[in-house]
């Protein structure tokens, strides 16, 4: 017999993480299907894990945005926390990378200037994301990117003790939060091009045999530029990807609308290119470097002092 929740029935289970588990769930009263979050019960007697709860629930709310996840309810039973969400089934972009192992560069370049809009309207609220990832990135029925998961989400101003933990994924964590500086918006941008970098070349900025390599890497190694590792990626993508990860924060893009313009130069590049008639030439087609085994995106890590 299926679970209940007030009106709402848990069909199925999407997935669970450390702060709780995703259903997807029908609406008996409105007769729509959504998703539901419930937090894990070992948080109700955590203030820290209840207040990260609490923050989720108000940033989703007041981000009004089409490309973040929409929040229509927030309620407790008893010790029971929940949201109801829009539901997005169509996969993350981290399923697209282990089916296809690359995306198409349109796609991502689709994918990336929507991202940004949507992280900018977190900005224009002083939010910070903070685990920008291909598994926080779903599509819905119409293939429309919606960003998930602000169970990290922190204000830009807080006073976060940074020499005492750091959060996020460190397959695509902004140096300067393993520095221990101040967070700003431009760590998740840097994320977010982590992100696009792994989706069109299928392999993450840094490779290496453990966590602790990675990240070492994030902080000296020199990016390979995606063109590199893929020659038919156009140069302006490969160029504003490495542009916006770049170690020194004062070397991005400045704001995510310079990040915006240069995904979206590039985007029309592309389109005028696979538009214009075709040359007596054929038209390169490289077959993309063998990749490694991808590096999971899912999970965070939190290192102490």
């Amino acid at each position: 017999m299926p679970m209940m929740l007030e009106h709402f029935e848990l069909v199925s289970k999407i997935a669970s993480g450390g702060m709780g588990t995703v259903y997807k769930a029908t609406d008996t009263v409105l007769q729509r299907d959504v998703a539901i979050k419930l937090m894990q019960p070992e948080l109700a007697d955590d203030d820290e894990g209840l207040e990260a709860f609490y923050a989720e629930a108000r940033a989703v709310a007041q981000l009004n945005h089409t490309n973040i996840i929409h929040l229509y309810q927030f309620g407790r039973i008893n010790d029971q926390l929940y949201l109801v969400m829009e539901l997005a089934l169509s996969g993350s972009l981290d399923r697209l990378i282990d089916v296809h192992r690359t995306v198409a560069e349109l796609q991502v370049l689709d994918v990336g200037i929507k991202i940004a809009s949507a992280l900018d309207t977190a900005r224009k609220q002083n939010l910070l994301h903070r685990d920008i990832k291909p598994g926080n990135i779903l599509f819905n029925t119409d293939n429309e990117p919606k960003l998930v998961d602000f169970g990290l989400v922190t204000k830009a101003e807080a006073g976060v003790d940074y020499s005492e933990q750091i959060w996020g994924t460190p397959y695509y964590i902004a140096p300067e939060k393993l520095r221990r500086e101040p967070e700003t918006f431009l760590a998740d941008m840097y994320s977010l091009a982590g992100t696009l970098y792994h989706a069109i070349t299928g392999h993450t900025p840094f490779e290496a045999p453990d966590i602790d390599g990675v990240v070492l890497a994030h902080l000296n190694t020199q990016l390979t530029p995606p063109n590199q590792v893929i020659p038919s990626i156009t140069g302006p993508t490969s160029d504003a990807i490495v542009r916006a990860m770049d170690k020194a924060p004062s070397n991005r893009f400045q704001s995510y609308d310079e990040f915006i313009m240069a995904l979206t130069a590039s985007r029309s590049q592309l389109l005028r290119s696979q538009l214009a008639p075709t040359s007596n030439t054929s038209k390169r087609s490289p077959k993309p470097t063998p990749a490694k085994e991808s590096a999971p995106s899912k999970g965070w890590f939190r290192r102490s002092k």
